[in-house]
């Protein structure tokens, strides 16, 4: 297949290789854009990045906790665009929606649509979703959520303004509220992936292995040498994704684990969720002046 200057840009910019490099890897992976990644990396070309869609859409994240802090949800909510998210009528529906989510306990987000509205019975969550379109005049979308209860405590940490959104789930006892805090807040900044590394997933575990592996052989190392050299990666690599063995944002000489450790024997974190605003989403792109070209014709 012809490789385009689009697919050889994208690349670019999300490894940071050279352009000849990036259209040799598209072209010896027909153009497959997440095996051309790792054919660069192979090639000791491209550095190792967590693979993330482009943060595309406005709106905000947004948390509710239960008076106990036993129940928590995080919800996001979209609009078309920053300057209706930043609105007082915008951030309350929003804020509804947590609430409603906290309360009801959803399945799923068909299943809260279906609901009854905590804040006004008699009416479903679509009806008053498309109230809020109608009152707002944007479109509107409640994308996600998640929501845990638990006999521990869980906390929260909303970054930005709600670009970012985390919800934490610790176990333990004595007053964990500022611990919590801290976790929640680490986990926006370092972005872990998973609580622990035997939660990770084998197959992207063995891919990142097969990479390893290739780029030591490589360098003529022994087959010994080159099991160790796998192993150091793999543990670096455990390092950089699951939270409880990252280094802490606010005290870099400990990992979270330490950290937990030293909070209480019986304190550790059960898991998280974590939002960025727009994850996965492709923005629409806007040309003004054709837009106002085209309102000038009608």
């Amino acid at each position: 297949m012809a490789i385009t200057a689009a697919q050889v840009n994208e690349l670019r910019k999300s490894t940071g290789a050279g352009m000849l490099d990036c259209k040799k890897a598209l072209e010896e992976t027909g153009g497959d854009m997440d095996n051309a990644v790792d054919f660069l990396r192979k090639k000791g070309l491209a550095a190792a990045a967590k693979k993330a869609g482009r943060a595309a859409t406005e709106g905000i994240v947004a948390v509710a906790i239960s008076a106990d802090g036993k129940t928590g949800a995080l919800v996001e909510v979209n609009s078309e665009t920053d300057f209706v998210a930043k609105t007082d009528k915008f951030q309350a529906f929003v804020a509804d929606i947590a609430n409603q989510v906290l309360v009801a306990n959803p399945a799923d987000i068909d299943a809260l649509f279906a609901q009854d509205y905590v804040k006004e019975p008699g009416k479903n969550v679509q009806t008053a979703l498309n109230e809020a379109i109608s009152v707002i005049g944007e479109n509107l979308q409640i994308r996600r959520f998640a929501r845990f209860a638990t006999d521990g405590l869980t906390g929260a940490y909303i970054h930005a303004g709600g670009k970012i959104g985390v919800l934490v789930d610790l176990a333990g006892s004595g007053d964990l509220a500022p611990l919590i805090k801290d976790i929640a807040m680490h986990a926006a900044a370092a972005a872990p992936i998973c609580v622990r590394r035997e939660e990770v997933d084998p197959e992207i575990l063995e891919r990142e292995k097969d990479i390893y592996r290739d780029k030591a052989r490589q360098s003529g190392k022994p087959e010994n040498i080159v099991e160790k050299i796998i192993e150091g990666q793999v543990n670096k690599f455990y390092g950089e994704i699951c939270l409880l063995e990252q280094h802490f944002v606010k005290d870099p000489d400990k990992t979270i684990q330490q950290i937990l450790k030293a909070a209480g024997a019986d304190v550790t974190v059960n898991r998280f969720a974590r939002f960025v605003l727009g994850e996965g989403l492709e923005k629409k792109e806007s040309d003004f002046a054709a837009e106002v070209a085209a309102a000038a014709g009608n």
